[in-house]
């Protein structure tokens, strides 16, 4: 039986999910200290549970203006964070490369769309009636995923295909680069919230037209007008060298979350990210004066975005699910020096934060 075919079922069985959740429980950390305060939220837990959290406990339903997510491709690969962790042994720190998330589904494409789908369900319960949901995906899954949102959100709610560009990855002999990724957009009804940015279009022959009512320009280049952004946006990839590289896996860079949240939301307006992995969006919207609330369930992510928030000085709460303290512990010296440890009953890594 086709994929397509098993829709239904599909959809069917993520509304069972999402109405047999159950809440998250979870509990704050204040080791953090003056960190940990604030309307922001960091969280370590399973995104759908904490997801019914907000929306039924945290009285948060309706209330986000725009939701990010940056879910696995369904790539079929595993990725790693490079970490930065003290070495009693050697007097100092080392790096080390550790799993930051699995994208292999044993029971393929109608598993990995079931989970997205439960996803979308909470998702849209968050939203405000304005509010807009971004869902960042490559080729092997987005043409799938258009399918739920039109079931979930309505195909006429659809708004863009935003095509991401960038430079960086490598190419193969087989087929042309594959040098894009793309973002969903959705508006929780036909009156959401988008402000469209401004872009240079260069006349042709970079010539004026002297059209009559048309405000032209002109720079080194030539002479243009400034027309509503086009939906294919070129923004490189983090760099190796850039000084917001975290070293986690499938980072993406401010530049292109920050085009995001100006457009979607106004200063003061809550933003999420549930699949936050090194906390991109949450370091964006800090810079705009947005809110922000984001979570992800492993390990490596939070200790990425700790030491990220921490190192720019950004104001959160820290709250973690039970059953997952285990899996990190934070704690602070005579000094007032804090540390992290991540696996602490395996095999542990202390980060210094």
């Amino acid at each position: 039986m086709s994929l397509i075919s098993n829709f239904a079922k599909i959809t069917e069985e993520s509304q069972a999910e999402y109405a047999s959740m159950k809440d998250a429980v979870l509990s704050r950390t204040d080791v953090l200290g003056d960190s940990c305060e604030g309307d922001n939220l960091l969280a370590f837990c399973d995104n759908a549970s904490f997801m019914k959290y907000l929306r039924d406990t945290a009285g948060m339903c309706g209330k986000v203006k725009m939701i990010y997510i940056d879910p696995p491709f369904f790539s079929k690969a595993n990725y790693e964070a490079t970490l930065s962790v003290s070495d009693s042994a050697v007097g100092g720190g080392r790096k080390v490369r550790h799993l930051a998330y699995e994208d292999v589904w044993e029971k393929g494409m109608e598993d990995y769309l079931k989970m997205i789908a439960t996803r979308l369900l909470f998702i849209k319960d968050l939203l405000a009636e304005d509010g807009t949901i971004w869902v960042h995906l490559d080729w092997h899954s987005v043409h799938y995923v258009k399918i739920l949102l039109d079931e979930i959100f309505g195909d006429r709610n659809f708004i863009n295909e935003i095509i991401w560009q960038y430079k960086s990855g490598g190419s193969s002999k087989k087929h042309f680069a594959r040098k894009h990724d793309n973002i969903l957009v959705y508006g929780k009804s036909s009156k959401y919230y988008l402000k469209l940015p401004k872009e240079k279009s260069y006349n042709r022959g970079l010539k004026p037209y002297r059209f009559k009512g048309v405000e032209e320009f002109c720079d080194d280049i030539g002479w243009y007008t400034m027309v509503n952004m086009k939906d294919v946006w070129s923004i490189d990839m983090v760099g190796r060298t850039s000084g917001e590289r975290t070293g986690y896996a499938t980072q993406k860079p401010e530049a292109l979350l920050a085009r995001i949240i100006e457009a979607a939301s106004c200063e003061g307006d809550i933003v999420g990210d549930f699949f936050c992995g090194s906390g991109t969006l949450a370091a964006a919207a800090s810079k705009l004066g947005r809110r922000w609330i984001c979570c992800d369930s492993s390990p490596v992510a939070l200790a990425s975005c700790i030491k990220r928030f921490l190192d720019n000085e950004m104001k959160f709460t820290f709250l973690i699910e039970e059953g997952h303290a285990g899996k990190i512990e934070i704690r602070e010296d005579a000094d007032k020096n804090k540390q992290m440890t991540l696996f602490p009953d395996k095999k542990s890594y202390t980060i210094n934060i």
